[in-house]
Order: structure tokens, then C-alpha cells, then sequence
């Protein structure tokens, strides 16, 4: 079973999608050697956090270099009712925001190796293009 939802998830990641449970992308990112990028996102009251996934994160340039060196996590708030989250993946959302966002920002996106040490973080809206953000990225890593 843990071997076909590390497939089903591999499948997915090759577009760029977004998952939802920390240890699934714990699993693939150590499988496939690849760094974590987390995102604490209010996404329908946090303007900086819609801001963040559509000047950035939804960019070519993020996209192509997101698709080979990272698996993504989104770590979503909403707080309108007809966009409550389940309260399984809630729970997991914030059990996630206790270890990498205990003071609760947003948005917050958090860089960390494979084995979830952090490496950098961007508190608030980073301020720079799609491309800038991949560059920060890179040198971070490095």
C-alpha cells in the first residue's frame, strides 16, 4: 500500500502539484533526492499568500525548476466555509505549522533538505520574480 500512494504521488508531482501530507513528500523527496519547499497559504483571506502562488509559484520559471529539484507542500488556512478543509488534512495542517511555522505567518514558505531540516524560510510576500525566487532557491541549496 505505502508503495502504490508513493507512486500515485510520484505521478502527480511530475506536473507540479501540491501535496497535502508532509510525510508522503518526506518519502519522495528521499527517494528521488530531492529538497522540500512548504507553503503556509491562507488562500482565500491572505492576499500576500494569492499573491505568492500567482507571481511566483504559478510562473514558468518556478515550474521547470520546481518539476526536477523539489516536491511541493501546501499547507492551506482558508477561512471561509465553503472552503473548510477536512478535518483529517486540518489536523495534519497544523501539526505541520507546529513544527515549521509556530508563529503563525503568512504567507510562509520553508526550504528544508530531504529529512526536513530547514535551510531557509521566506516570511511575508518575497518581494522578487518567479525568477529571482528560483535563484534564491539555488543558493540556498548550495
Amino acid at each position: 500500500m505505502k508503495l502504490l500512494s508513493i507512486f500515485f504521488l510520484s505521478f502527480f508531482l511530475s506536473g507540479n502539484t501540491w501535496v497535502l501530507d508532509i510525510n508522503q513528500a518526506e518519502s519522495v523527496a528521499k527517494e528521488n533526492h530531492k529538497y522540500i519547499l512548504i507553503n503556509f497559504s491562507g488562500s482565500d483571506w491572505c492576499g500576500p499568500c494569492i499573491r505568492t502562488h500567482k507571481e511566483i509559484f504559478e510562473k514558468e520559471a518556478f515550474e521547470n525548476y520546481a518539476d526536477k529539484n523539489l516536491v511541493l507542500v501546501r499547507a492551506d488556512f482558508p477561512r471561509l466555509k465553503k472552503n473548510q478543509l477536512p478535518t483529517e488534512q486540518l489536523k495534519k495542517n497544523n501539526e505541520l505549522a507546529v513544527k515549521y511555522n509556530p508563529e503563525g505567518d503568512f504567507p510562509l514558505t520553508v526550504l528544508t533538505d530531504e529529512d526536513g531540516k530547514v535551510i531557509k524560510e521566506w516570511k511575508g510576500f518575497p518581494n522578487c520574480s518567479s525568477e529571482d525566487f528560483v535563484k534564491q532557491v539555488t543558493d540556498a541549496i548550495r
